[in-house]
């Protein structure tokens, strides 16, 4: 069977800087996959290669048996690769409904199927993103995510800064993404929320994988040595 994904050897650059020593990963379809390791060990940049913003080195990015490597950012996301950033980066002057829209592909998320899922955005169709709070921003991010209609999700610290009972709806909400059936990896630092999610880990260390498994493999000295503080 065919991985919907498959990063193999990447190596990136940050100018003279390498930043990636040969990551590889895979994902397949209908799995969620968790993308883990202490700050600064390439994780958001490993999603960067996948999305198509940073270029790749060396090794390939391989979406659906497709090697997408040398595509542009925009043409990624046409195959059906909706990212999630860190930092939510809403357009803070366009409307809720603005923002929805702006990122509108055919298929199953619709203005109305977004609404329906988050009603909350329902409520504020028509506020401008930037006066929602941390959590609704963080709702509109992924409701802007799914209406580009992805294949696979990429969430790259949803949970990062939001309060635990947000914390904990956004979980269920991505719970629900996975049992319809949706593609996810997701970078976030909650073990125990990961747990209850994901269906395989990837540990990176120092722009490297070190550790590939599932989540109650993790033991306390793996946990303490590549994702203590």
């Amino acid at each position: 069977m065919t991985a919907l994904v498959e990063l193999s050897g990447l190596e990136v650059f940050y100018g003279a800087s390498q930043a990636l020593f040969g990551v590889d990963l895979s994902i397949e379809a209908g799995q969620a996959v968790a993308l883990m390791g202490r700050n600064g060990m390439g994780k958001s940049t490993s999603i960067r290669a996948l999305c198509r913003v940073q270029p790749v080195a060396s090794g390939k990015v391989v979406f659906d048996g497709t090697d997408i490597t040398g595509l542009p950012s925009f043409r990624a996301a046409r195959l059906g690769i909706g990212l999630v950033p860190e930092g939510r980066r809403c357009f803070a002057t366009l409307s809720v409904d603005e923002n929805l829209i702006a990122a509108a592909r055919p298929g199953y998320w619709t203005l109305e199927t977004v609404r329906d899922f988050f009603p909350r955005l329902a409520e504020r169709a028509d506020q401008q993103a930037s006066t929602l709070s941390g959590g609704e921003q963080q709702m509109l991010a992924i409701g802007r995510a799914l209406m580009t209609n992805p294949r696979l999700l990429v969430l790259d610290e949803a949970t990062e800064g939001l309060a635990p009972v947000i914390r904990k709806e956004i979980w269920e909400t991505i719970a629900k993404l996975k049992a319809q059936g949706l593609s996810i990896l997701i970078v976030d630092k909650t073990l125990a929320e990961l747990k209850q999610i994901a269906d395989a880990c990837v540990i990176l260390e120092r722009g490297r994988s070190v550790w590939t498994g599932v989540p109650d493999a993790i033991t306390e000295d793996l946990e303490s040595r590549y994702l203590g503080v």
